[in-house]
């Protein structure tokens, strides 16, 4: 396969703008007081190919570049062009995503390239990234400092000039990787005949995210004899899980999926008055158990804590479904990506409703951090100002642009949103009271 680059970026001059560049040079100074004299960009495509560099270079503006207001080049690194970049900058940082990582831009450009590449091989791909070039940087601001602004290490890698690399015209250039090849195991067995301080490490190794009371429960699963006995009649290993059992316990056992707090008994002490009150899951006490009374008393709730979302009666013809649900943790790691899974899941939810219902509108409610926040922040946490531009983007791009409107929603800031935000995503939807054979 060929490795074809293709580089684009904004011409300059009277009534033309760098967008991307500008962002980042607003978002420094309004996050983090860093004021920059200018900030560039440049979009890169890498190619994985059989179609010939020069064969893709003859239309690269029809699917890579908007000709008329934007530069491409193939096969270089358009930083090298002394007559688009005449400037010495301070810092170059280039930022892409690591391989095996969802690449959307990546993926939207190689549909477009397969329309106009018809012949291409079924196995072409195509991964993106951006450069950015920091002109006037103030002398404390570090090339490794900025990486940490702009990319996530969790799903981006990000390489960099610094000045003095930048002077000798060394730039950073990202390369293509190829996703790594799946490899298929057989599933291993795990001994849990080991002590405490064992059990923990076996789940802080094995990135389970369980306690010891977790773990020391799964451990007296699989010693009770019935359970044994049950796996020995099924040809399993009778005493040991699989590592794969191991993964579906904590998956399942998560914060994201289980809610455990949320789920949890938990002994409140009012401070003002002095009442203490001890409530057994939050859930229970406060949402299901009144929502089941008051489907007791009204006709109207038809379905509740049953299907993929709550239905309830509209009129004679029609019943209303609705679902939402957290993506606080996802949207802590990765604000976009975490948010937008958050919408379409709920979509998802309205869509496998009784036999299927249409979704027709949106709609969140977004919990964060003072976006003005100047206070310490420890290193894996983002500003919530990021957090909030990062999740508002995601639920847009989930919602409103595959066609479902976003009707309303709220915002919350307070200080104590700044380790976890909250992002609630909820979808409504409506579908037929009654199927064609009389069915309600």
């Amino acid at each position: 396969m060929n490795i074809t680059r293709v580089e684009v970026t904004p011409k300059q001059g009277d009534g033309l703008s760098d967008v991307r560049g500008d962002v980042v040079r607003r978002q420094l100074l309004a996050d983090h007081d860093v004021k920059v004299g200018d900030v560039r960009s440049i979009v890169g495509f890498l190619i994985s190919s059989n179609i010939p560099s020069e064969e893709i270079s003859d239309r690269v503006d029809d699917l890579f570049a908007d000709p008329i207001i934007e530069f491409s080049c193939t096969d270089e690194l358009f930083i090298r062009n002394e007559e688009l970049f005449s400037k010495t900058p301070d810092a170059v940082i280039s930022v892409g995503f690591k391989a095996g990582v969802t690449d959307n831009p990546g993926a939207a450009a190689l549909d477009g390239f397969r329309t106009i590449f018809s012949h291409t091989d079924s196995e072409s791909k195509i991964s993106t990234y951006i450069t950015y070039i920091f002109y006037d940087l103030p002398n404390e601001i570090t090339t490794e400092w900025l990486e940490n602004i702009l990319h996530n290490q969790l799903i981006q890698r990000a390489i960099s000039s610094t000045k003095e690399e930048c002077q000798n015209k060394n730039w950073p250039e990202i390369e293509y990787t190829a996703k790594p090849k799946q490899v298929f195991e057989n599933p291993k067995h795990v001994s849990l005949e080991i002590s405490d301080e064992e059990l923990i490490d076996l789940s802080e190794n094995g990135l389970l995210a369980l306690n010891l009371e977790e773990m020391q429960t799964i451990q007296s699963h699989y010693r009770d004899e019935s359970v044994r006995e049950s796996r020995r009649a099924a040809g399993i290993v009778p005493d040991a899980p699989t590592d794969v059992e191991l993964e579906c316990l904590a998956q399942t056992w998560s914060e994201h999926c289980k809610h455990k707090i949320f789920a949890s008994k938990i002994y409140h002490s009012d401070l003002e008055t002095g009442e203490k009150a001890t409530i057994d899951s939050i859930f229970k006490t406060h949402i299901m158990n009144p929502t089941h009374d008051m489907q007791k008393e009204v006709d109207w709730l038809l379905s509740v804590f049953h299907d993929n979302s709550g239905v309830i009666a509209w009129d004679d013809d029609w019943s209303v479904c609705m679902k939402a649900e957290t993506h606080n943790s996802p949207s802590a790691l990765d604000p976009y990506g975490g948010a937008m899974t958050g919408i379409v899941g709920v979509n998802r939810d309205i869509l496998g409703t009784g036999l299927g219902a249409r979704p027709i509108a949106n709609t969140d409610v977004f919990c964060f951090g003072p976006p003005n926040w100047e206070g310490d922040l420890p290193d894996n946490l983002f500003h919530p100002s990021r957090v909030l531009r990062g999740v508002h983007a995601g639920v847009r791009v989930g919602g409103n642009e595959s066609g479902i409107p976003t009707i309303n929603g709220a915002i919350v800031f307070d200080d104590r949103y700044i380790g976890k935000p909250l992002v609630y995503c909820g979808t409504v939807g409506i579908m037929p009271r009654r199927l064609n054979d009389g069915r309600e």
